[in-house]
């Protein structure tokens, strides 16, 4: 706009052939002049705080919808930006198509958006009439059915990002990351039940695959989070990654085999050698919290560990810090 004005300037002035070469260069003076003793811009505004709510397993104390529905008015009462609700039925309700599009239609009617994050119970467990398992049938259902698009579900919608918007990994509708604030959350497919993996010879084709899949999750995840300089990176899962052990034997041999490998070691590893290089906080929320006992938010440096039970918890982000409604952040250990 300055140079535009320098040349209408310069044509009023200076008739002849030598306009438009004059008039280019008066104008890139004056853009430079200004460029130097304009002031520098405003530094961005301070990370606004937020309020978000997670609905544990609400089917911990049996199979009764008017459980979720309790949760889901309880989680939305505050107007939080969203409600991630982990596990949609529990393990001794039926596996059946007619279940899950009742459980759809309850979460969509949230006022606030509403992201799912399957549990195991939804289908890890699930059996076929003849009695074998039926898992990867149930997985795929839930995932054409709660996951069609890139948005969340609820009245309110949320944009989100899918791994099945990667070709290769286009099966994976239920991990989806979102940004709030200077905040990634994420959900990543870990059901309790030991990550679904099977100890029988040739039985672990559905976890062998979705491992694959959680790696480059997880890599995607920390280095946008590296990349935009994110304050913190939060996932949600079911089953429990804790906070890994110190030079434990086992995390260092992935490819050991037996009756008790623990089908969380890959992602617990990865998540632990990735926060260690990540500059901002990393915290992992499951819903393996024990029954009676008040969640609080544990930290072992930047990475902290956040078990829930079947009650709705709103969390607050605010300065860097993460807190439960009423709880004051736990320090690091």
């Amino acid at each position: 706009m300055i140079a535009r004005a320098a040349r209408i300037v310069l044509r009023a002035a200076l008739p002849g052939a030598r306009t438009r070469a004059m008039a280019a260069a008066f104008a890139v003076t004056i853009a430079a002049s200004i460029a130097v003793t304009a002031p520098a811009a405003a530094a961005p505004a301070q990370d606004a705080s937020f309020q978000f709510s997670v609905i544990g397993h609400a089917f911990n104390s049996g199979a009764d919808e008017a459980l979720l529905k309790r949760a889901l008015a309880d989680a939305t009462q505050a107007n939080p930006a969203f409600v991630v609700a982990t596990g949609i039925k529990a393990g001794n309700e039926p596996c059946s198509d007619k279940l899950y599009a009742q459980r759809y239609a309850l979460l969509n009617e949230s006022p606030a958006p509403l992201i799912v994050s399957l549990a195991g119970s939804d289908w890890s467990e699930c059996l076929n009439s003849a009695g074998r398992s039926n898992a990867l049938e149930r997985l795929n259902h839930l995932r054409d059915l709660f996951f069609p698009d890139a948005a969340s579900l609820g009245a309110r919608r949320l944009a989100l990002t899918r791994l099945s918007g990667t070709a290769k990994f286009r099966s994976y509708a239920e991990n989806a990351h979102w940004e709030v604030g200077q905040v990634l959350f994420a959900t990543i497919n870990l059901p309790a039940g030991n990550n679904h993996f099977r100890a029988e010879a040739g039985r672990n084709s559905e976890y062998e695959d979705r491992l694959v899949a959680n790696r480059a999750w997880l890599h995607r995840l920390f280095t946008l989070a590296e990349r935009r300089k994110l304050a913190a990176l939060v996932l949600f899962s079911d089953g429990d990654l804790g906070l890994p052990p110190d030079d434990s034997w086992s995390a260092l041999l992935p490819s050991f085999q037996s009756a008790n490998q623990d089908g969380f070691a890959e992602p617990r590893r990865q998540i632990k050698a990735m926060a260690e290089k990540f500059d901002g906080k990393v915290l992992l929320i499951d819903t393996q919290g024990a029954a009676g006992t008040e969640p609080a938010i544990n930290w072992r440096g930047n990475l902290g560990h956040l078990g829930l039970g079947a009650e709705p918890l709103q969390l607050r982000y605010s300065a860097g810090s993460f807190s439960i409604k009423g709880n004051a952040e736990a320090p690091a250990q």
